[in-house]
């Protein structure tokens, strides 16, 4: 609890006023202590914290992933994080909701790569191995069917609505994704380029349908952000020389996930786009 300090008057009549409190023992005023947001985390495995570790349970949730970091300020009060990985903003619907109430007064949302089946992309194009090649393109014609549609953009819509539904007081913040590899510089010669430029692309329409999710959902009395978190990791991607994105790692399901300097940037990002001011 903070400490009300007498500012300093540059008049006489201020300094004598002043003078005659002191002799007669008035004791500083103790503060209001300004109230915790109540901040509820949703989302999937990049809100979870996966690829960052230690792990709370089989969702991956990690306290290195970035709801965890803003609970560190004094004016945040991480109620509950309740984003898991492989979830869909279906899934988001189905059993994430129920964590919100009319107190929740911020919550945070990552989610829709699952709904692009990003995982089977990055599994079947990340691999110069001819025998993926049938499934890279199934999967990536999938995905962008998705973008170009508008199905992505009205999944994460109608996301967003039940969770002003479910928590009518609270500031709503959806978040992008980074790029998995920087795609600058990139060596035409390289075999894993074409995954790159495919990965490149698949995110922009995926962070562009999120922010126009946000944006037809945004109204005066339900306000929602989209904070993209592109610029945060310019210069960290996989192939980068100090990465914030784990690369290919076998057998573990961190791979292709952000690492904690990772989730670092992604609070950054948040806390610098007023994500965690009030409403």
């Amino acid at each position: 609890m903070g400490i009300l300090n007498l500012r300093r008057r540059r008049t006489a009549l201020a300094a004598g006023l002043a003078t005659v409190a002191m002799t007669m023992g008035l004791a500083a005023v103790p503060a209001e202590a300004a109230e915790k947001i109540n901040y509820i985390a949703l989302g999937d495995s990049y809100a979870a914290g996966q690829g960052a570790g230690p792990y709370l349970d089989d969702c991956f949730r990690s306290e290195n992933t970035y709801s965890e970091l803003a609970d560190d300020a004094k004016s945040i009060k991480l109620v509950t994080n309740a984003a898991c990985s492989g979830k869909t903003t279906q899934d988001v619907l189905k059993t994430q909701l129920k964590k919100l109430n009319k107190s929740t007064e911020l919550v945070t949302i990552t989610a829709g790569g699952n709904n692009l089946g990003f995982g089977d992309i990055v599994t079947n194009c990340g691999s110069a191995d001819p025998a993926f090649a049938a499934a890279c393109a199934q999967a990536s014609a999938t995905a962008t069917a998705l973008l170009v549609s508008g199905q992505l953009a009205g999944d994460v819509a109608a996301m967003i609505q039940s969770v002003q539904a479910a928590a009518p007081n609270a500031k709503i913040v959806v978040t992008g994704y980074p790029y998995l590899f920087d795609p600058l510089n990139l060596d035409p010669a390289d075999p894993m380029t074409p995954f790159i430029y495919r990965a490149t692309a698949l995110a922009d329409g995926l962070n562009r349908s999120i922010a126009l999710a946000a944006g037809a959902t945004d109204t005066e009395d339900n306000q929602v952000q989209y904070v993209d978190v592109r610029a945060a990791f310019a210069g960290h991607g996989i192939n980068s020389e100090r990465p914030w994105i784990n690369g290919a790692i076998p057998g573990s399901p961190d791979s292709f996930h952000p690492n904690a300097k990772g989730y670092q940037a992604y609070y950054t990002a948040l806390s610098d786009a007023g994500a965690y001011s009030a409403r």
